[in-house]
């Protein structure tokens, strides 16, 4: 008996590949399920990176255009009312409200610094919310894998003591095979949630520092002209 079930054991391929094979349909929607999260996740976190370095190095340039001694109003002019960079926009929107409270005696329009400032905050806030899209996603993945790994274990290890009942039989090499197909359930899991808790933490603080750059900017931008106004 003990050579006929160590003979079983050898066949058995334990391999990740073999173990999807012989887990039910419900285990294996589990593992098809959490392997689509982690490659969703990556998609994301590739794509936020990307996102991120772009938006530094266009904030750089914009920075050192923007500090370099030209007037505002030949900077607003090269980049135009609607240009494509995060820091641009800022930038416009509020180049845009300040030619906006202008009157047509050359005077200024009451109020005109808090029309400024609720202008560029509403472009920071689009900016912001550009930038935090799609970390949800990663939040979701990093707090529900788990969970989804280890219903597909309890459905898989239920599935093995079955089958142990049915074949009367409590031998190490009859219960590994079952017991494996479980655990990578929760592997799975732990794959995808891992990166997704990771990087979400870090992005968001990315984001976080991105958008504190743009107002940052915006406080300088709103001193610059509130000089003028002044003057």
């Amino acid at each position: 008996m003990e050579a006929e079930t160590l003979a079983l054991a050898h066949e058995v391929d334990f391999s990740m590949w073999g173990l999807f094979l012989r887990a039910t349909l419900t285990v294996k929607l589990v593992m098809i399920m959490l392997i689509i999260a982690s490659f969703w996740a990556w998609a994301v976190i590739i794509q936020k990176w990307l996102l991120y370095r772009a938006a530094r190095s266009e904030a750089d340039r914009f920075d050192r255009a923007f500090w370099s001694g030209e007037p505002l109003d030949g900077l607003f002019e090269q980049i135009g009312p609607e240009p494509s960079g995060a820091s641009e926009k800022v930038f416009a929107a509020g180049m845009v409200e300040w030619q906006r409270s202008h009157k047509e005696d050359g005077g200024l329009i009451a109020n005109a610094t808090s029309r400024i400032d609720r202008s560029m905050d509403v472009a920071i806030a689009k900016e912001g919310e550009r930038l935090q899209n799609g970390l949800t996603v990663l939040a979701t993945i990093g707090s529900s894998a788990p969970f989804i790994g280890l219903f597909g274990t309890v459905v898989g290890i239920m599935n093995a003591f079955i089958e142990i009942a049915e074949q009367q039989n409590t031998n190490l090499a009859v219960v590994a095979p079952g017991i494996a197909e479980a655990l990578l359930a929760t592997g799975l899991g732990l794959l995808a949630a891992i990166p997704a808790v990771i990087f979400y933490n870090k992005l968001s603080a990315d984001s976080d520092r991105i958008v504190a750059g743009y107002e940052a900017f915006a406080d300088e931008f709103a001193t610059i002209l509130s000089r003028q106004l002044d003057g």
